[in-house]
């Protein structure tokens, strides 16, 4: 009898063990993200996690990260669960790049979204159109003051990104001759930097017309700057990212604020969307890119672009 009832808890050990390593059939993605820092953020790890909702025939995790350390730990741990595919939108490409070479390797399906690793290692790359950013932004800017008056850039982080869009914004403003581009320095993407080079833009330039912000969270601080100063000169604020808070604004016809520029963070999603055609063998054999559009919204369309449930 003894020795039945041991067999019976070896077999029961065994069950339990085996059910430890996978917790069901179901295909397994990582996606892995920096934490909610900021606005633009904020809206990825919401569309992270809407992709467990609209996809529940995957099991799919997702681990946000405060920094690059914290993500290749995350991304480790992932990797110890068993993967099939892994998203991940990288603090800091250059730290990110030897893990993911070894996710690669190890035959999971990569994907990287928004900023490439230093090393061409991923299945698929989804990203934003950077040019395409400022370039729309710019091409709001002249519409919105008619191709004539002072404008200030406020940029976003001193990065390739950064310079992409900044470098097409500047190439428009070269074909309008009757605009003038006072000052271009950097918030890093920082509402309350944003704030204070507003602050200093105002005691600087007695007339402003225009303000390319570059970004929605530094738009947010720019508005504020100028609401406080009681200035009535600046005609058009032009952000980006189609924060839902901008959008609104668009959409009510604020005269602020007549275009915003897309950079969706919804992009996770279409991440996540690609690795499960990957997966599936559905990506068109040698395409390595696929790039997200911006767009420009204005009053006539801003209602597509709205997400009231979104934090961001």
């Amino acid at each position: 009898m003894k020795k039945v009832f041991l067999s019976m808890l070896a077999l029961v050990a065994v069950f339990l063990l085996a059910s430890c390593g996978k917790s069901d059939n179901r295909k397994h993605i990582g996606i892995s993200i920096p934490s909610a820092d900021h606005g633009w953020t904020g809206g990825v790890v919401y569309w992270a996690e809407q992709a467990k909702k609209l996809h529940p025939e995957y099991q799919i995790s997702v681990v946000a990260a405060k920094d690059a350390a914290e993500q290749n730990n995350q991304i480790e741990n992932l990797l110890a669960q068993g993967l099939d595919a892994l998203v991940v939108l990288p603090h800091e490409p250059s730290p990110l790049t030897a893990i993911c070479e070894r996710v690669a390797k190890q035959g999971v399906y990569l994907v990287v979204v928004d900023r490439n690793l230093d090393k061409p290692v991923q299945s698929l790359s989804v990203v934003g159109d950077n040019p395409g950013f400022g370039r729309a932004g710019a091409e709001a800017l002249v519409k919105a003051i008619g191709g004539q008056g002072k404008v200030v850039v406020m940029e976003g982080v001193l990065c390739q990104v950064n310079t992409d869009r900044v470098e097409a914004f500047k190439k428009v403003m070269a074909q309008n001759p009757g605009i003038t581009v006072l000052d271009s320095q950097p918030t890093d993407w920082n509402t309350e930097k944003a704030l204070k080079l507003m602050e200093n833009y105002l005691q600087k330039y007695p007339q402003i017309d225009a303000v390319w912000a570059g970004d929605d969270d530094v738009l947010v601080g720019a508005l504020k700057a100028y609401q406080e100063s009681g200035r009535k000169d600046v005609r058009a604020f032009i952000g980006g990212g189609g924060s839902k808070t901008i959008v609104k604004r668009v959409m009510d016809k604020d005269p602020l604020i007549p275009f915003d520029v897309t950079y969706p963070p919804r992009m996770i999603l279409n991440g996540v969307e690609n690795a499960i055609k990957g997966l599936k063998g559905e990506i068109p054999e040698g395409q390595k890119t696929v790039v997200v559009p911006a767009e420009t919204i204005s009053p006539e369309n801003a209602k597509d672009f709205y997400y009231p449930d979104s934090v961001y």
